[in-house]
């Protein structure tokens, strides 16, 4: 019963982290590739950069539109057979001008469609928070779930190996006479179980390096050693407190609330009437004359026009509109309250799990403990007798599965840590301080809120596109 010793002695050894190699990935670096690498954030910063233009185009709706408008007629006889035409053409007529038309009062509609676009930026800036925050989320998860399998294969691997040295030993004995064919048996047996375990715990790590592979934007090499848990909370109250002050789900919520409120105001202020100024300049004609198809100036003109509009019966649709405004700000109202339930239940979710987490610990390291003290009763017992293979080797299997069941304690502790972050709407690049150029929202939407249209703003888009597509 020698190998019960070297057993111990490498499920010591190999239980705790394993020495990473000076090139290591740390888990700072997992986070930013991830970060770097996410189509998902790729996808939401463009749709928030959709939404800046949104901005752009309510804010042209305060702008005159200036049009260039030309028109030019003929035409030419048809006889009376109806079959041919006469041979000369009538006076060609053109004309031209350019219309410019503004809307000069209309309740403040369009001003509030700037405001509601404006509005509709902040809250989509919040859902790429969100976003953002389940990137770095399953970042970790990847990154603690390849650890722990690792370890778990080197762990199994020390396993059959010793197991498989056992085998032989316990063979050569058998040759000698010292022990019986089940003695044999047993070990066989034992040997297979622990390569069937092998087998499946080589099958999770390459699972959880796909997975990882898909959060962080490629394999894991070398993975170094998991850094402290970060800071959250000292109570569930204060987390909840955090939480509802600082989420970007609460926050987007609060801002839809006021689109919707704006969008009442929008539709309150279409039952009120409109006018519309219009500047019309040209109107000039020329006349090509058939006999030597001189072209004529005919003159110019400029012409102002101001139109009035008021609904006075519109088969009460704008009346539905107004009550539909009121209805979604009522259901956007709702949806805040109902967000911080949400979000005061995953607080408290995540507390409990790190609570759990924490006694899970405590218990597996109890239960490892006791589990190698019954290991070596085992052994001894059975090295007078008393005990039988199957006995030491039953006890081996439950120090193992303690040790398994402690590697996976840590890690969930470790996972609730960063998903108590989530909850609280802290799990950031900012907040995380990592090392990372970070997507800046403003500077897009800087570039195009007041609609630009000249050459030097047009520029410096281009520049601020170019930045943000380089990989």
């Amino acid at each position: 019963m020698h190998f019960v010793k070297r057993v111990v002695v490498a499920l010591s050894l190999t239980a705790g982290m394993q020495a990473p190699a000076a090139w290591a990935e740390s888990l700072g670096d997992a986070l930013i590739s991830a970060y770097k690498n996410s189509n998902l954030l790729d996808q939401n910063e463009a749709l928030l950069r959709a939404a800046d233009e949104g901005v752009a185009a309510a804010v042209a709706q305060l702008r005159p539109i200036v049009q260039f408008v030309a028109n030019a007629t003929t035409d030419r006889t048809l006889y009376a057979d109806g079959r041919s035409f006469d041979n000369n053409w009538s006076d060609l007529t053109a004309t031209y001008a350019i219309v410019a038309q503004a809307t000069l009062y209309d309740f403040g509609r369009n001003a509030i469609g700037v405001e509601s676009a404006k509005e509709t930026v902040l809250a989509t800036r919040e859902a790429l928070l969100q976003i953002e925050q389940q990137v770095l989320l399953s970042a970790v998860r990847a990154y603690i779930q390849v650890r722990v399998n690792q370890e778990v294969v080197a762990i199994r691997e020390n396993n059959v190996r010793l197991l498989s040295e056992e085998l032989k030993a316990t063979q050569d004995r058998f040759e000698v006479g010292e022990v019986t064919r089940t003695d044999v048996a047993l070990a066989e047996a034992q040997l297979a179980q622990a390569q069937a375990g092998l087998s499946s715990a080589e099958g999770d790590l390459l699972v959880a390096r796909e997975a990882y592979k898909a959060a962080v934007g490629h394999y894991p090499g070398e993975l170094d050693r998991t850094p402290p848990m970060p800071q959250t909370a000292s109570s569930q109250a204060d987390a909840e407190a955090v939480a509802l002050r600082t989420h970007p789900a609460v926050r987007q919520a609060q801002r839809e609330a006021t689109v919707a409120r704006l969008a009442v105001e929008g539709a309150r202020a279409e039952l009120g009437p409109e006018l519309v100024g219009t500047l019309r300049l040209g109107g000039s004609e020329f006349t090509a004359a058939n006999d030597d198809a001189d072209l004529n100036f005919d003159g110019g003109s400029a012409t102002f026009n101001f139109e009035f509009n008021q609904t006075l019966y519109g088969g009460g649709g704008l009346s539905a509109a107004y009550r539909a405004a009121l209805a979604q700000l009522d259901a956007a109202d709702s949806n805040l309250l109902q967000v911080g339930v949400e979000i005061k239940q995953d607080v408290g979710d995540a507390w409990s799990q790190l609570s759990v987490s924490g006694a899970n610990i405590a218990a597996t390291v109890k239960q490892v403990d006791a589990a190698q003290i019954a290991f070596e009763g085992m052994r001894e017992e059975a090295n007078l007798g008393a005990r039988t293979t199957i006995d030491v080797l039953d006890a081996e299997q439950d120090l193992l599965d303690a040790r398994f069941a402690r590697l996976q304690a840590e890690a969930e502790r470790y996972v609730a840590a960063y998903n108590l972050l989530a909850s609280m709407g802290l799990l950031t690049v900012d907040h995380l301080k990592l090392n990372v150029p970070v997507y800046d929202p403003a500077a897009y939407y800087n570039a195009v809120r007041r609609a630009p249209t000249s050459s030097p703003q047009g520029k410096k888009l281009d520049r601020i596109l170019k930045t943000i597509q380089q990989p």
